[in-house]
C-alpha cells in the first residue's frame, strides 16, 4: 500500500482503522492513544506516528467538529499578546506561522495582509506602529523572512488600500502581514498525515472509560457511534487533548488531579465580499473594548469576529445569541464606512476558546509533579500513563504537539526526536509544481481561476486525486447545483478519502456551506445526499433521515440566533442534533 492510499480515510478503511484499535491488547498494546480529534489531538497523532510509534486517535463525533473547525481561521504570531509582553508566545507563533508558509503546509496556510487603522493621530501611530515594528522585528531574527514588512499609510493611502474604512474616523493606518487557513480541512489533512505514517484513526469513536491496571492508565474503552459495539484499546501512554472537554475526561478517568479549562465562546458573521470594498486579500483588524475585532477576505466573503464570553452550557450546544450577532455588527461598523445590517449576514458560527487555567490541586494538596508548565501551554500527567496538554494556541499546535509527545514517551520510549519540523503535512509535496501548471490544469478540465486556486488551496498536491474522479466521471466536474463554488467531485472526495460519515461533515466541515449561503447548506442537502449515499450504503430512509436531521439542526441555530441568552441558544441547539441517532 502507497503512503497516499495509506492516507485516505475511506469507509472501508474506517473499519480497518477500529480492527487495528481493537487488535491493541494487553500484550501488544499501542505505544500512545491520543483522545480527542482536534488540532491538538492531530497533531500529537501525526507527530507520534513520524517517529515511527504505534498510534491510535479516536474522536467522538467528526474530526475538528469543536473548536478547531469554529476559529477565525488565522495562522498569526498574535499581534495583541505583545501588548501583554508575553514575547516568547509571539515568537514562538511566528516561527510556526512562517515554517507553515514555506515548507510544512504551504497548500493550507497562505499570507493575507491586515490594514491597522489609527484613530489618534500621534499616540496611535506611535503605540501601534512600535509595536507592529517588534512584531516585524521578531519575524527577522535568524531566519528568511515569509511575508513583507510593515508600513506606515497616510489617510489617502488608506482608503486606496481599503476603500471601505470610515475616512471620517481612521486618520491613517499600517498595514502588516499575517496567514490564514482553512481550520477544519487543516486538521483533517492532519489526520490523513496521521494515517499515512500508519496512525489507526477512527472518528465518531467515543471514550467511554480508562482503562486502569492499579493506579496506571493503560489505555480506553471506547465505542463505535456508528455501531453501539463497546472494546479496549490498550496503550503504553495516552494523550487527553480534549480542549474544553478536557475536565469530563479527567473526571471519567478518576484523577485526583488535573487541568482546569474555562470555556471563552466566540462568534463570527459572514457577509457578502461586495459588501465592503477593498483591494484583493486585505482584511482590518482594530482593537475593542474587550479584544481585537477582524475583518477578514475569505472567497466571496468576509468573516468578522469575534465575541468573548464566559460559556457555562453543554460545550457540544455552543451557538451565538441575538447580542452576540448585534455586537460584532456594530464594532465592524465602527470602522466602516457603510454601516452593516443584520438583513447583510450570510451565515453565523460559533466556537468555544479553551482557557486554561492554573493547574488543579490534587487531594493531598500539592501540585502535580509530574507537570511542564508554561505562558504558552501546559503537559501534566493527569494520571501514570495518561497525559493532557491544554493552552497554547492554533497556530502552535506543533510545538504543544511535540511537547505532548516528548513529556508521554519520556520514560517508555526516550530517544525519539519529534520529525514534524522537517516533514510536511500531506498535500505539500508537489504542491508547487501544480501551482506551476495550473494554468494546464484549468484550460484541460474549464476552470476559471478563481475556481482553480480555490482548489489548489483545498487540496494543494492531492487535488491531482480529486481530477483523477473527473477523468474516470467527467460529470463529476460539474458544479453543484445550489452551491456552484463547489464541485460534485469534491462532495465523492469528502466521502471517499476524507473520512466524512454524515451529510454536516461534508456541509459544515469537508465544505463551509452552512455560513457560506443563507440557508446555510440546506438547499444543498439533497444533491450531496445523493452522492454520498450509495458511498456510505445508505438506503432512500437513511438518506431522508440524514437530510431532515440536518434541516432540524439548521432550524434550531437560527432560531438561536434569535435568543437574549446563552441557556436559551443552548437549549434550542439541543433539540436537534447534527447527527441522526445510531439505529
Amino acid at each position: 500500500m502507497s503512503d497516499q492510499q495509506r492516507s485516505a480515510l475511506t469507509p472501508g478503511g474506517r473499519a480497518e482503522h477500529l480492527s487495528r484499535l481493537r487488535a491493541a491488547t494487553a500484550e501488544d498494546p499501542l505505544d500512545v492513544l491520543v483522545v480527542g480529534g482536534g488540532v491538538n489531538g492531530a497533531g500529537a497523532a501525526f507527530d507520534a506516528g513520524t517517529r515511527g510509534l504505534s498510534v491510535g486517535l479516536v474522536e467522538t463525533h467528526d474530526w475538528a467538529s469543536g473548536t478547531s473547525s469554529r476559529s477565525s481561521k488565522l495562522m498569526h504570531g498574535g499581534l495583541r499578546y505583545l501588548q501583554m509582553l508575553d514575547f516568547t508566545l509571539v515568537a514562538e507563533a511566528l516561527r510556526e506561522r512562517d515554517l507553515l508558509l514555506t515548507h510544512t503546509a504551504p497548500h493550507l496556510v497562505k499570507p493575507i495582509k491586515f490594514v491597522f487603522p489609527f484613530f489618534k493621530r500621534v499616540v496611535d501611530r506611535a503605540f501601534i506602529g512600535s509595536g507592529v515594528m517588534l512584531y516585524d522585528a521578531m519575524q527577522s531574527v535568524g531566519r528568511k523572512r515569509a511575508v513583507p514588512m510593515h508600513r506606515h499609510l497616510l489617510h489617502d493611502k488608506m482608503l486606496e488600500v481599503f476603500p471601505g474604512l470610515d475616512g471620517e474616523k481612521a486618520v491613517g493606518a499600517l498595514e502588516y502581514y499575517d496567514a490564514q487557513v482553512d481550520d477544519a480541512r487543516f486538521v483533517m489533512m492532519l489526520v490523513r498525515s496521521a494515517a499515512e505514517h500508519d496512525a489507526a484513526v477512527a472518528n465518531y469513536t467515543t471514550v467511554v472509560d480508562y482503562l486502569h491496571e492499579g493506579k496506571r492508565v493503560i489505555g480506553a474503552r471506547v465505542r463505535d457511534e456508528e455501531t453501539g459495539e463497546e472494546f479496549d484499546v490498550h496503550a503504553r501512554q495516552t494523550i487527553l487533548a480534549g480542549g474544553v472537554w478536557t475536565q469530563d475526561q479527567q473526571e471519567l478517568a478518576g484523577a485526583d488531579a488535573g487541568l482546569e479549562v474555562l470555556a471563552s465562546k466566540g462568534i463570527h458573521i459572514t457577509i457578502d465580499r461586495e459588501r465592503i470594498p477593498a483591494v484583493p486579500d486585505t482584511g482590518i483588524i482594530t482593537q475593542t473594548e474587550k479584544s481585537v475585532l477582524f475583518i477578514i477576505p475569505w472567497d466571496e466573503y468576509w468573516v468578522i469576529g469575534t465575541t468573548d464570553t464566559a460559556w457555562t452550557q453543554d460545550p457540544r450546544d455552543v451557538g451565538a445569541t441575538d447580542e452576540d450577532i448585534e455586537y460584532v455588527i456594530e464594532h465592524a461598523n465602527a470602522v466602516l464606512a457603510d454601516d452593516l445590517t443584520r438583513e447583510d449576514v450570510i451565515g453565523v458560527y460559533s466556537g468555544l476558546r479553551p482557557l486554561l487555567q492554573p493547574v488543579r490541586k490534587n487531594t493531598a494538596g500539592g501540585s502535580s509533579s509530574s507537570t511542564k508548565v508554561s505562558r504558552e501551554h501546559t503537559v501534566m500527567e493527569i494520571e501514570p500513563g495518561l497525559t493532557a496538554i491544554a493552552g497554547g494556541k492554533y497556530t502552535t499546535y506543533r510545538v504543544m504537539a511535540e511537547d505532548v509527545v516528548d513529556f508521554a514517551i519520556k520514560d517508555s520510549q526516550p530517544g525519539r526526536p519529534s520529525l514534524t519540523r522537517s516533514i510536511p503535512v500531506i498535500g505539500a509535496q508537489g504542491y508547487r509544481a501544480l501551482v506551476r501548471d495550473k494554468q494546464e490544469i484549468s484550460r484541460r478540465y474549464g476552470f476559471d481561476e478563481i475556481r482553480m486556486d480555490r482548489l489548489l488551496y483545498r487540496y494543494g498536491a492531492l487535488l491531482s486525486d480529486v481530477l483523477a474522479l473527473i477523468d474516470e466521471d467527467p460529470d463529476l466536474a460539474t458544479p453543484l447545483e445550489h452551491a456552484p463554488r463547489y464541485l460534485r467531485a469534491e462532495v465523492l472526495y469528502a466521502v471517499r478519502a476524507e473520512g466524512a460519515r454524515h451529510l454536516s461533515d461534508v456541509l459544515e466541515r469537508r465544505t463551509r456551506l452552512d455560513y457560506e449561503t443563507r440557508d446555510r447548506g440546506v438547499a444543498a442537502a439533497d444533491e450531496i445526499a445523493a452522492l454520498l449515499a450509495p458511498e456510505l450504503g445508505w438506503d432512500t430512509p437513511a438518506a431522508q433521515r440524514e437530510i431532515e436531521t440536518y434541516r432540524a439542526f439548521i432550524e434550531a441555530r437560527l432560531a438561536g440566533e434569535t435568543t437574549a441568552s446563552d441557556s436559551e441558544a443552548a437549549a434550542r441547539i439541543a433539540s436537534a442534533p447534527e447527527v441522526p441517532a445510531q439505529n
